[in-house]
């Protein structure tokens, strides 16, 4: 485990984030990284797309919701 130096907005940000998502600071930030990190190496893939491959790849059903 190390230090990273952020910006104190960019610290700022992560904070409010993490009251949201309810995570803790540090695991907001890394869960960010991670995100950019599969973004960045897989740049034609959309957010969803990752979030699906992500929850095959740990073995989570998931299901759409049915609308109407």
């Amino acid at each position: 485990m190390g230090i990273v130096k952020i910006s104190e907005e960019l610290h700022e940000d992560i904070r409010k984030a993490s009251s949201v998502m309810v995570r803790s600071i540090n695991a907001q930030a890394e869960y960010w990284i991670k995100i950019g990190m599969l973004a960045e190496a897989n740049p034609t893939m959309s957010f969803s797309q990752i979030m699906s491959e992500q929850m095959k790849h740990a073995e989570v059903e998931t299901r759409k919701i049915a609308c109407g």
